[in-house]
């Protein structure tokens, strides 16, 4: 099953269009790992063991696992979901983007050795810079476009040709480069007006990863009202904080999977 189908496919059974972050912070993790050598592991599994149900995707970010030297609970992890939770499709986070034989190298990496359904890139580069994850059909490729940090307008506002730098990528990845039908793209829930405005460019097709609801203070009714497909579908809103560390107790996997259960209600109330 393709990214795409895999995504379209929780939407409907699992009525949902969160994505669960997977962003492992040490310091943060309840008492209870604090001797335990595989900690990292072991609370992202849990994690994605209480809040499988309530989730349409799930999205490790790369940099956290690399940082601590857990490429191989990052491995693990994405390979637990796959055989815990077959369907849910992982977004890896990685934001890749480079020329040549390096760009081949990044999409092995995150199809081949990580095996993730979908990875996220940036196009600033070019086409040529996302070419070998545009070219595996199967996987999802989910472009940089609007993001969601306070310093995103410095670029991606410039005015070209008329219209800012944001609409122009949403348009070439909308109806250049999506050929095989498996591009997304990253649009910030801190931005809803730019929401509306991409979502205006490239129709209902095109999925949008929405992070910057929670901690960032994305409005979960605006995101929905602006980006949302006709069909009430079309986001991917991810959470990672405000879900993973709604406790640092004994209870913390309770304590996420009814973050993640709320946050599903509260999306489906605007759909």
């Amino acid at each position: 099953m393709s990214f795409m189908q895999a995504l379209r496919t929780r939407w409907s059974n699992a009525d949902s269009l969160v994505c669960v972050g997977l962003d492992p912070e040490p310091a943060k993790f309840p008492a209870r790992f604090a001797n335990d050598a595989d900690a990292v592991f072991a609370f992202c599994r849990d994690i994605v063991d209480a809040t499988a149900p309530y989730v349409c995707a799930f999205k490790p970010q790369i940099a956290h696992f690399a940082a601590l030297g857990a490429e191989d609970a990052l491995a693990r992890l994405i390979a637990h979901i796959h055989a815990a939770h077959a369907g849910i499709p992982v977004i890896l986070d990685s934001k890749r983007g480079d020329i040549g034989s390096t760009a081949q190298h990044y999409a092995a990496e995150a199809f081949d050795r990580y095996r993730a359904d979908a990875v996220t890139a940036n196009p600033y580069l070019g086409r040529d810079s996302v070419q070998p994850f545009l070219d595996r059909a199967d996987r999802g490729v989910v472009v940089l476009c609007r993001t969601s940090n306070p310093g995103a307008g410095d670029l991606q506002d410039l005015v070209v040709d008329g219209r800012p730098l944001y609409q122009h990528v949403a348009h070439k990845v909308a109806h250049e480069w999506n050929g095989h039908g498996n591009c997304s793209l990253v649009v910030g829930a801190t931005w809803p007006a730019q929401l509306k405005e991409v979502r205006a460019i490239v129709g209902s097709e095109v999925p949008f990863l929405v992070p910057g609801v929670g901690a960032q203070g994305g409005d979960v009714e605006a995101v929905v009202t602006n980006a949302k497909t006709a069909d009430g579908t079309g986001l991917i809103v991810s959470s990672s904080r405000a879900v993973l560390y709604a406790s640092n107790g004994d209870d913390f996997a309770q304590a996420a999977a009814n973050a993640a259960r709320e946050l599903r209600d509260q999306i489906n109330r605007y759909r």
